[in-house]
């Protein structure tokens, strides 16, 4: 195939038969590449001096003087720019159609696209370009019909002839098969994590009388990452019934195998109730433990509550709010409005800087931002009646601007508590406190203010702020005590300020409650009790599992008439019995016998030395517990230098005569209980509030030293207090589901919502094992 460069090559007149001067020598090395040379000639007219000439107008232009080469940057503006008076004669008697065929002499040059070097050799394939076009339609929200649009047809046909397009039916299996892939990929990396899962529950409508119930998902990974992902959506027949959301909850715990996983249950007040909780209570499995007796299924989302109190506060001023959208829709709906608006600003020489607009009443935080530009304008607009004669709106009045300002005071808050989630970025549950406990200080003081407007505001906002508050601070408090900057010092602060003389009881409420949750993990620490039992069995045998094991030539003493069994504290049974009191030798009685093993307690390590005569002289050690061997020379030997009466025996020690201070060491730390991970921690002092500081990294570095603490840190810390997505967060309406999703299977529809989440987060199904080494680096 020839190049397409080299066909495009103009011939220059240059006298192939002149010597090559030092003029020409540029010519003969390069060749002329640009495209202009279809439409020029290079001609020389005089020694070092060689000229471009139009083919069509015959017009020539500088190319080569001397040592100075002119370019072709003038010679392609020449032809493009219409200069050439030949070329644009002929391009308006033919102008340009969609089928008519280019490349005659007189079109302009247009520019020539180099594929990069490799490209040309890649070889068509359909299955990958059918796959980037379902991979497509996920990430951006394309309808899967688009593969039957003509205009898309089209298109694709263009780009490449050779691609047959696939219907709607292939590719909405193809997106369905994508979806699966992710999937397992996803439940594998769950089943990996350490913890627990938490669960959020939300209610998205449609114009048809079916709900969708969306199911997220958040872990911490054992690299002490914070994940969350769409696991389900399921289509609610019923969204009014009591049983509405079982299934959809049944289905999320089967499908991702969360049966004995699952931490809490995050809904939302505006679509269930205690009924709804209670049933979805009942359906999780008996193997599944609820934490704090079920204190942490969670009934309200955080984001909606602040969303509820901020159109509870704008319609409290409902008035002067319809004004100032009314005056700044005149405004922002005319040029001419806002010229004079413009004109007057800089006439009052007013200092804002803030841009008026028209708020969407479907997000509230519209509403407060229009709000606060329209506040700061507010000198403008009580003149512009005078300046403007076409303003026949009633502006606000003084006492209302003023409303309207304190109105803006408390939406600032609730603005800045609700942009904690909008991050794509989801925060830890301990960032949730500080921002709930100052909203509750904040409605509390101002609801006994003397201001009777302020008190008319804040008084409902408080009241439905409390129920929230009494629900969820539990787990508000728990989460932040976890933090190692806070701690239960920032609960005894904050609850002083917000209880005061009760301060105490309720601080006792989120000590106790923590303590609890601590010792419950601790349980589920513990192996049950036939593991335990088993466990035993290898390390601590029983009497007859020992004296099985042991060789009998190592239990056969001579003149001994037997060994008794013997346990710390209690008489003992068979033929010797004995007590054993702390610091005292016994003398044991024996009777005729066969000789025994000794059993020995986990502990202690005791020596037992036999004399004839009936006496015994225990020495106990430190240490693992383990099977005592007794020689027959060892024993002859000893009884030979002890004295027969055990009132004149003397006390016989072994090694450094420090086995009695060992015993009473080990036993003086038996009887002072060790405090408990939980409370060294809280024991500890502070860490310094650092802007940058990372509460997950801090976890992970200090999960050796607190290995239950960690996991319980670990499940608290991914407890999600929102059920919305970060673009819903200021939405005043719950999400609606549109007509088009709605028609599609309930597969598709599930497979299109829960592929793009995951997309969002890098594909798992490619090569999950390096997606994971990428993210630690």
């Amino acid at each position: 195939m020839d190049s397409p460069i080299a066909a495009v090559m103009p011939t220059t007149p240059i006298d192939n038969n002149e010597p090559p001067g030092s003029e020409t020598q540029p010519n003969k090395r390069r060749r002329k590449k640009s495209i202009v040379w279809e439409y020029f000639t290079v001609e020389t007219v005089g020694a070092g001096c060689t000229r471009a000439c139009c083919k069509q107008c015959k017009k020539s232009f500088a190319y080569i003087t001397g040592s100075k080469l002119a370019g072709t940057s003038h010679l392609k503006r020449h032809i493009t720019m219409g200069i050439c008076p030949v070329s644009r004669q002929k391009n308006q008697q033919s102008p340009y159609t969609p089928n008519s065929k280019t490349g005659n002499a007189t079109d302009p040059p247009k520019r020539r696209y180099r594929s990069p070097a490799g490209i040309a050799s890649i070889p068509f394939n359909q299955d990958r370009c059918s796959h980037e076009i379902a991979k497509m339609i996920i990430m951006h929200d394309y309808p899967p019909h688009i593969v039957e649009h003509s205009g898309f047809v089209d298109f694709v046909h263009t780009l490449q002839p050779q691609f047959n397009v696939v219907s709607f039916n292939t590719i909405q299996g193809d997106c369905v098969a994508m979806y699966l892939r992710e999937k397992q990929s996803l439940l594998n990396f769950i089943s990996e994590i350490p913890g627990r899962v938490n669960l959020t529950l939300d209610l998205w409508t449609s114009n048809q009388t079916v709900g969708y119930a969306v199911l997220t998902g958040y872990f911490i990974d054992g690299d002490w990452n914070l994940h969350r992902r769409i696991l389900n959506v399921v289509m609610v027949p019923s969204p009014d019934s009591d049983v509405a959301f079982n299934q959809a909850l049944v289905t999320c715990l089967s499908d991702w195998h969360l049966e004995s996983k699952l931490l809490t249950l995050t809904l939302d007040r505006s679509f269930s109730n205690e009924t709804i909780n209670q049933h979805l209570r009942g359906c999780l499995p008996v193997k599944n433990p609820l934490m704090l007796n079920g204190q942490l299924l969670i009934g309200n989302c955080y984001a909606r509550v602040i969303s509820r109190l901020a159109q509870a506060a704008i319609g409290a001023t409902g008035a002067a709010v319809k004004k100032i959208r009314d005056s700044v829709k005149y405004v922002k709906t005319s040029d001419a409005h806002e010229e004079k608006f413009l004109e007057l600003k800089e006439q009052l020489r007013v200092p804002s800087t803030k841009e008026l607009f028209i708020d969407d009443q479907t997000k509230w935080n519209t509403t407060f931002h229009m709000l606060v530009a329209a506040n700061e304008l507010k000198q403008v607009f009580s003149c512009l009646e005078t300046y403007d004669p076409d303003y026949h709106i009633v502006p606000p009045s003084m006492d209302e601007w003023k409303q309207v300002e304190i109105l803006c005071i408390y939406l600032r808050s609730f603005f800045d508590a609700a942009n904690i989630v909008t991050s794509p970025i989801y925060p830890t549950a301990s960032a949730f406190y500080h921002e709930v406990s100052k909203i509750q200080l904040e409605l509390t003081q101002a609801a006994m203010s003397e201001d009777p407007f302020v008190s008319y505001l804040t008084r409902p906002l408080k009241e439905k702020f409390n129920e929230y508050w009494r629900e969820c601070f539990l787990v508000l408090a728990i989460a932040v005590v976890i933090d190692p900057r806070f701690k239960m010092k920032l609960i005894e602060f904050s609850f002083s300020r917000i209880y005061g003389e009760d301060a105490e009881t309720w601080i006792k409420v989120v000590d106790d409650g923590i303590h609890e949750l601590f010792d419950e993990y601790l349980v589920h620490a513990l192996p049950p009790p036939d593991a335990f039992m088993e466990e035993t069995n290898e390390v601590l045998p029983k009497t007859e599992t020992i004296q099985e094991q042991i060789p009998q030539e190592d239990a056969q003493l001579e003149d001994i008439p037997e060994e008794g069994t013997y346990q710390e504290g209690h008489p003992q049974e068979g033929n010797y019995q004995g007590h054993y009191q702390e610091g005292n030798p016994q003398e044991a009685h024996y009777q005729e016998g066969n000789p025994q093993e000794g059993t020995y307690q986990e502990g202690n390590t005791q020596e037992v030395i036999y004399q004839e005569g009936n006496t015994q002289e225990v020495i106990y050690q430190e240490g693992n517990t383990q099977e005592g061997t007794y020689q027959e020379g060892t024993h002859q030997g000893l009884s030979e230098e002890l004295p027969h009466s055990s009132q004149e025996m003397p006390l016989i020690t072994i090694g450094d005569g420090l086995s009695d201070f060992e015993v009473y060491i080990c036993e003086l730390a038996s009887t002072q209980p060790s405090k408990s991970e939980l409370d060294q921690y809280l024991e500890e002092s502070l860490l310094p509030r650092a802007q940058e500081f990372d509460i997950l990294d801090w976890w992970k570095l200090n999960q050796l030293k607190y290995p239950t603490l960690s996991k319980m840190a670990s499940d608290i810390l991914s407890i999600p207090l929102s059920t919305v997505a970060p673009d819903s967060v200021f939405d005043t309406t719950s999400k609606k589901m549109d007509a088009y999703r709605t028609s599609l299977r309930p597969v598709t529809l599930e497979a299109l919502i829960c592929a793009k989440d995951w997309f969002q987060y890098a594909s798992l199904s490619s090569d999950f094992t390096n997606s994971i080494v990428k993210m630690e680096f």
